[in-house]
């Protein structure tokens, strides 16, 4: 009897470990265990990376609208200088984890042999902060197509330093690996515009 006993239980293993090897209930949820998170990363990805390339057109954006709101003015004050940079600041809601740097500078090109380009006026805003830019008469740079002796051109530099969602910590300090290498995206652009209604655009209180 106890042989026939043991013969038994080893069959009765043997017929359970079968019919659990056999058994498809719940192998559905167990494949969507393993295909969420793979899911879920590919999501956010894709959120982040068209996030990221909207917020690259609204930094160029921001380099044309201020050039075009700075050329249509005859004469700028200082205040009207910020208040335009600020109205490029906003164009990038509903992004906010970081704010651009935009600098407006105004730049002459003098009718010297050999020309040289010097800065009229500057303007910049850094950290939601207004400032003089460049020193005024301070020697600067333009394109080699642009660099035509007498005229006076505008310059706009707007950068951002994107910060993705995915990699973003309320503790900068405490970034590793991945979320330290990407946690912070160069993005910029520079224009250059001629006044419209008059040769130059002085600002008296720059």
């Amino acid at each position: 009897m106890g042989r026939v006993g043991a013969y038994l239980g080893t069959v009765g293993i043997g017929t359970k470990a079968i019919r659990f090897c056999c058994d498809a209930r719940g192998v559905a949820a167990i494949e969507f265990a393993f295909i969420v998170p793979v899911l879920l990363i590919m999501y956010f990805m894709t959120m982040e990376a068209s996030q990221a390339i909207e917020t690259s057109k609204k930094v160029s954006r921001i380099g044309s609208m201020v050039a075009d709101l700075v050329t249509q003015q005859r004469t700028v004050e200082a205040a009207e200088l910020d208040a335009i940079m600020q109205i490029g600041n906003s164009t990038l809601r509903p992004y906010n984890r970081s704010t651009p740097e935009i600098t407006i500078t105004a730049i002459e090109v003098t009718p010297d042999t050999p020309p040289q380009v010097k800065v009229v006026w500057s303007r910049k805003m850094v950290g939601g902060a207004f400032s003089a830019g460049a020193a005024k008469k301070s020697i600067t740079t333009v394109p080699p197509a642009l660099e035509i002796e007498g005229t006076f051109l505008i310059r706009v530099e707007s950068n951002l330093a994107y910060e993705p969602i995915i990699t973003w910590s309320a503790d900068s300090e405490k970034r590793i690996g991945l979320s330290s290498a990407f946690s912070s995206i160069s993005m910029g652009e520079t224009y250059f515009l001629r006044p419209r209604g008059s040769p130059t655009i002085p600002c008296s209180t720059c």
